[in-house]
């Protein structure tokens, strides 16, 4: 009987994202990210409203339930990213993140670009790239962060 090759610990966390981001409730887009460290999942987080808001499917964000075009008034949504809940849900749970790697379906706002750098992320490997990341990048280079595109296909 003949194995499928086993995946890359980069595909293999990647996808783990991409399956964490179906939890998303999120009504625009389905993001997520998983924290590693030492080839080990410290923790997974996904897009959405924080906890104890009504999700945005049952109308708990007014911009994602609105009409409003892609990338205007961030600063009114109330879902809060993937990265920022996977450097929190470890927080909550007494995790350090210190030395983690951090594998997203889209790469980093600079909201999130800020608070993988402060938490002490040392790399951060995306799937695709998101429209409005110029300065997040940016920012990630400057801090000495590892940024790596992954070119890979998911369903």
């Amino acid at each position: 009987m003949e194995m499928k090759p086993r995946p890359s610990w980069d595909q293999y966390f990647m996808d783990i994202a991409h399956v964490a981001a179906s939890r998303s409730n999120c009504l625009r887009r389905q993001v997520a990210a998983v924290l590693v460290r030492d080839s080990r999942i410290i923790s997974t987080g996904y897009n959405g409203t924080p906890r104890g808001v009504k999700n945005c499917n049952e109308g708990g964000c007014p911009r994602c339930n609105s009409d409003t075009p892609s990338g205007q008034s961030l600063h009114e949504c109330l879902c809060c990213h993937a990265e920022e809940n996977a450097i929190v849900q470890a927080a909550y749970h007494g995790i350090a993140v210190k030395g983690s790697t951090l594998y997203t379906t889209y790469s980093p706002c600079l909201l999130c670009a800020k608070m993988i750098i402060n938490a002490g992320v040392i790399e951060v490997v995306y799937h695709q790239h998101y429209t409005i990341d110029d300065v997040s990048m940016r920012l990630l280079r400057e801090a000495g962060v590892i940024i790596r595109p992954l070119e890979a296909k998911w369903n």
